[in-house]
């Protein structure tokens, strides 16, 4: 046991200030780090103290775990929550971080080491029979080997960095035409991406479900999930709306998918909040993935669905404390979504569209949550990721919390940059997705960027015949009540009647 009086956060924007506002009810002491870039940012203007760590590129700055851990001990921080991207998953920074004798809010760097290899992870969790897609069990450097393995796999398959994730390192193959070509641009990107070139090979799912498992262990051997969450409208194998539950997980796979990301966590020793990733088939078998050994960006819907603060049991563990429930006393409650409002043009092939926020203001209202770091007048930074929130609603049930996001939407005024927001809307008003009946191929089986435009003219279009309707109906009252048919009569008399 160790009590954490002073906490830093090694991380910007929303997920500094999501840390920092759940430390600030727990009644420890923040400290915010900052690049030049970031200056007046508000996770730096919240924070108890804030200290520049260099220059705006991330390199220079955010990714500079020297110069943070020398803060912490200037400052007599006692733990450091690195919130996700960054240094988070970084087992040379953690296992520094615990040298220094301050808390890391996090699993060991040996849990982050063994599941930050893909490899590695499925060879560690495979003593626990969960599913896994069907391919190699080690790096391949060997191009006709490769390519013969492939050919046993079964075309078209998948070549993926072994170190990777978010799509780099990434390649699909349909033929073995193709094989050479995609295994030295998979490689060349692994290394350039993550300083690794290892690949190895999967056999491709074609219409997969993204759905993954929140996980909680603590410092006493205790487990549990906190059931699973929807991700599978993605760009570019990054994901833009999640959601809790899955519309498709029955009772049973619920379960069944919930113990093996308990199993996959005891495979690590796991310690502190991460996520089990799975891709679940047409036919509902499910496989494991991987494992991101950190919060995720998406974790604010399973917070609404169980009620949890993640961060403060994050914090709780990382003192050392017990987790203060068991996994049969967890229920689901109702239904949450989140849309990540990016700084990019949905009709540009998702592009980033940096620049200044002339106008911003959120939504509000019962069920509807914004997590952000921006303001209006601020200007959104080159140099890092360009979201700039995550809208979340909560309702009693699906339908509820998809009604408060459109709503929610409608209601966010952003100028000066285009977002995701009209993605979001075209998304939760579509067949697919309300029906439930969609994978990860939904943006290319359904979204144009003329489907942002058809949706404009139709909404100006049903604008214009409510508005007609609307006239005429005033119209007919105001004959009836007049029994004339002279414009300026009926003009007068529903004016002094409204007043």
């Amino acid at each position: 046991m160790r009590k954490i009086n002073k906490i830093l956060v090694a991380n910007r924007g929303e997920i500094a200030l999501r840390v920092m506002r759940t430390a600030k009810e727990m009644g420890i002491k923040t400290v915010a780090v900052y690049s030049e870039a970031d200056r007046n940012a508000l996770h730096v203007r919240f924070a108890d103290e804030a200290v520049c760590v260099g220059g705006p590129k991330s390199n220079e700055s955010y990714l500079r775990g020297d110069v943070i851990i020398d803060v912490c001990k200037k400052l007599n921080v006692d733990a450091i929550h690195p919130g996700y991207g960054f240094l988070s998953e970084n087992a040379g920074f953690a296992k520094k971080v615990q040298e220094a004798g301050i808390i890391f809010v996090g699993p060991s760097p040996e849990a982050i080491d063994l599941m930050g290899s893909k490899l590695a992870a499925k060879a560690a969790v495979a003593k626990y029979n969960i599913p896994m897609v069907p391919g190699t069990e080690e790096a391949i450097t060997d191009v006709e080997a490769a390519k013969e393995i492939a050919k046993q796999v079964g075309f078209p398959i998948l070549i993926k960095a072994s170190a990777g994730g978010g799509g780099k390192g990434m390649r699909i193959v349909e033929g073995v035409h193709q094989f050479e070509e995609q295994m030295q641009l998979a490689v060349s990107e692994a290394t350039s991406a993550f300083g690794d070139g290892s690949v190895f090979i999967e056999k491709y799912i074609g219409s997969p479900r993204h759905i993954e498992i929140q996980v909680l262990g603590d410092t006493h051997g205790n487990i549990v999930h906190l059931f699973e969450r929807e991700c599978s409208i993605q760009r570019r194998h990054q994901k833009v709306i999640e959601e809790a539950p899955s519309s498709v997980l029955t009772p049973a796979l619920r379960e069944e998918m919930g113990l093996c990301a308990v199993n996959v966590a005891k495979a690590c020793d796991y310690v502190g909040a991460g996520t089990v990733e799975f891709l679940v088939d047409e036919n509902l078998n499910f496989y494991f993935l991987e494992m991101n050994t950190r919060l995720q960006v998406e974790h604010p819907v399973t917070e609404q669905i169980t009620g949890l603060d993640l961060v403060k049991e994050q914090i709780l563990i990382a003192e050392g404390k017990p987790l203060s429930f068991k996994q049969e006393e967890l229920e689901i409650i109702g239904h949450s979504l989140e849309l990540r409002v990016y700084a990019e043009d949905p009709a540009n092939n998702f592009l980033p569209d940096i620049g200044k926020l002339e106008t911003y203001r959120r939504p509000q209202g019962l069920g509807v949550r914004v997590d952000d770091g921006f303001e209006q007048g601020m200007s959104i930074p080159i140099y890092y990721d360009p979201m700039i929130a995550k809208l979340v609603t909560f309702g009693k049930d699906r339908q509820e919390a998809i009604d408060k996001m459109l709503r929610a939407i409608d209601e966010y005024q952003i100028t000066g940059i285009e977002t995701t927001l009209p993605f979001g809307k075209f998304v939760l008003q579509h067949e697919a997705f309300v029906s439930g009946n969609f994978d990860t191929k939904f943006i290319e089986r359904y979204f144009t960027p003329e489907s942002l435009k058809e949706k404009e003219d139709n909404g100006a279009e049903e604008v214009a015949v409510a508005l007609a309707a609307l006239l005429l109906n005033t119209k007919k009252t105001v004959v009836e009540a007049t029994g004339s048919n002279n414009s300026s009569t009926s003009s007068s008399n529903w004016r002094k009647n409204r007043v």
